[in-house]
């Protein structure tokens, strides 16, 4: 799957699953990072979550908040 990774719609990124979760560190979860996602109903590839991961920590980090409250 391609996609152009300057122009991300957020929208189509869903089944997050993430790593690095540490309760200690709320509210910030500083050390976690997504590890899988699909975009448009299609598994990212390790490239496009790494460039997530790096480009995108306030995406990732909202992400990982609403998905444990």
């Amino acid at each position: 799957m391609k996609f152009n990774l300057d122009k991300l719609d957020f929208k189509k990124i869903d089944n997050m699953e993430f790593d690095g979760v540490d309760f200690a560190d709320y509210p910030d979860f500083v050390d976690a990072f997504l590890v899988a996602a699909d975009y448009d109903g299609k598994e990212m590839t390790e490239e496009q979550i790494d460039y997530i991961n790096d480009e995108y920590y306030d995406f990732v980090n909202e992400q990982v908040f609403s998905s444990l409250f």
